[in-house]
């Protein structure tokens, strides 16, 4: 309310105004602006993680090899060439040699055959087209044959959430590409193992049918069965006393 005003003489114009005032002074002081003339962005305060969380954390980052990163370092380096460059030993300097993505994508092109598993690698400084490019690499790798429950998530790597988990994805397209023996491999061979492979076998239809009238050993066996001795059904068993 005006001071000095009475209530019933206020016009229109001046009761729309008192209600504009009384409006911003209950929204309170508005927020300051950049030199630009913009608000300022709420940026999410990202603080380090406590309890059951650092915990957990702490035991994935237990899980990472210092050994088995100096050999995939060897590698990607010999299967990609000089060009990608050589980290500095350690996680958080083999997490950023690969957080963009564009070596892994080297990595993975370097491995196909006939044509090249991702069309475009393209280095950027942008959050979300390093991310794009992890992904590129990791719908390849499954193309190319690793399977699901080796692969990393991308924000296992962007975020260094999980390395452990980068290892053991590098690990099993290694084993792979020396499975595989297709001459695209650079390396030493004895730094990966090599998967089981399958063996299928055909049996005809007269093996299939001999092979279900035989009683495996692990089931016993009814030979030198007999019934001699045995009583009728219901009968009480004789007993002789000598």
């Amino acid at each position: 309310m005006l001071a000095g005003v009475p209530p019933r003489r206020l016009t229109g114009s001046v009761s729309l105004l008192l209600n504009v005032s009384l409006y911003f002074r209950a929204c309170g002081p508005s927020p300051s602006r950049t030199p630009s003339g913009t608000l300022p962005r709420k940026m999410a305060n990202k603080g380090p993680a406590y309890g059951l969380s650092r915990e957990v954390q702490s035991k994935i980052d237990k899980k990472y090899d210092p050994d088995l990163e100096d050999r995939l370092v060897q590698w990607i380096i010999a299967q990609c060439g000089d060009s990608v460059g050589k980290p500095k030993p350690g996680k958080q300097d083999f997490q950023q040699w690969l957080k963009d993505g564009c070596v892994l994508c080297e990595l993975i092109n370097s491995l196909a055959k006939d044509s090249k598993l991702v069309k475009k690698i393209q280095s950027s400084a942008m959050a979300f087209k390093q991310m794009e490019q992890i992904s590129q690499f990791l719908g390849a790798a499954e193309r190319y044959g690793v399977t699901k429950s080796d692969m990393f998530q991308t924000v296992d790597l962007w975020e260094g959430k999980d390395l452990a988990a980068v290892q053991m994805t590098l690990m099993s397209l290694g084993s792979l590409a020396v499975t595989k023996d297709d001459g695209c491999y650079r390396g030493d061979p004895s730094w990966f193992h090599k998967k089981s492979q399958e063996n299928k076998r055909e049996f005809t239809d007269e093996q299939l049918k001999e092979g279900q009238s035989v009683i495996g050993l692990q089931m016993g066996t009814n030979k030198g069965a007999s019934q001699a001795g045995m009583t009728g059904y219901g009968r009480p068993r004789q007993i002789f006393n000598n």
